[in-house]
């Protein structure tokens, strides 16, 4: 959930597993990456590219 809340573990859901897209964890990234045939590492760069554009945008 750190993705999410900051608190710096990757792989920790907060214990709301059942919470569909409450929590982006290391899963997540897992997920999206099998279902678009990517790795891991390219599924968070994309995620990375589009957030940093988003962010330096709106600054």
């Amino acid at each position: 959930m750190c993705f999410n809340c900051g608190c710096g573990i990757t792989d920790d859901n907060m214990g709301k597993p059942d919470m569909t897209g409450a929590s982006l964890t290391d899963k997540s990234f897992e997920e999206m990456a099998k279902a678009w045939n990517m790795t891991v590492e390219e599924a968070q760069k994309e995620v990375y590219k589009v957030l940093k554009k988003k962010l330096d945008k709106n600054a």
